[in-house]
């Protein structure tokens, strides 16, 4: 078994696990306090959506952002849900039937190797980009699909940059892992490569962040 498969079999397992409370435990983090709600709603702001958009939730989990998507797109907008993980899917469709969203639809699949729709108008992630193994695949893949207005924008989790590399060791060994990829130094990178006018925010201290940027491509 290669290294991104054990990656990503551990990530569904991790996150079957997770699925049942991830609503509540997902507000711990990446510390107690963090406005995670307010974050998630100035990521959805950074995309500029407009009703009748077409945006893709990458990774979307239990489906936290849908309701900030549906104010933003409306009833005639279309919103994709993409997760690896089945459980986490159980949960986001429970959340669309119960608010009876009929323009939802959720995908199961593999970030990297999902194909995304053509001339979609908005991609975003959050608290889970960096967690995907080829998370620069998902930006280029995602980039070549937007349409020429279209914008993604990233929200996630970071080791502060003038932490000590010794503090990651500190955590369990799939964080010391982790910290020791920086995977937001490979997401920034792919970003400012694929997009124009990107723009990067450090959250909370250092311990999060905000990118985003525009398609820049042409008809």
């Amino acid at each position: 078994m290669s290294q991104v498969d054990a990656t990503r079999d551990h990530l569904i397992a991790t996150y079957r696990k997770k699925a049942r409370h991830y609503d509540v435990t997902s507000r711990l983090y990446p510390l107690p306090g963090y406005p995670q709600r307010s974050q998630r709603r100035r990521t959805v702001e950074a995309l500029g959506l407009r009703p009748g958009d077409t945006v893709v939730d990458v990774a979307c989990g239990t489906g936290l952002n849908f309701a900030l998507l549906e104010q933003a797109v409306g009833p005639e907008g279309r919103i994709v849900g993409v997760d690896l993980t089945d459980a986490m899917l159980v949960r986001a469709q429970e959340r669309i039937a119960a608010n009876r969203w009929s323009n939802v639809s959720l995908v199961e699949a593999d970030a990297a190797a999902f194909e995304f729709p053509a001339e979609v108008d908005a991609i975003l992630s959050t608290y889970a980009l960096t967690q995907v193994p080829g998370c620069e695949e998902v930006i280029g893949n995602g980039t070549a699909a937007l349409s020429p207005t279209g914008r993604m924008a990233v929200l996630d989790l970071k080791v502060p940059d003038r932490a000590p590399r010794w503090l990651a060791r500190l955590g369990p060994g799939a964080m010391e892992r982790w910290a020791a990829r920086r995977p937001w130094e490979t997401i920034r990178a792919a970003m400012e490569d694929e997009l124009v006018d990107c723009c990067w925010t450090d959250l909370f201290f250092g311990t999060a962040f905000l990118a985003a940027g525009s398609s820049g491509r042409t008809r």
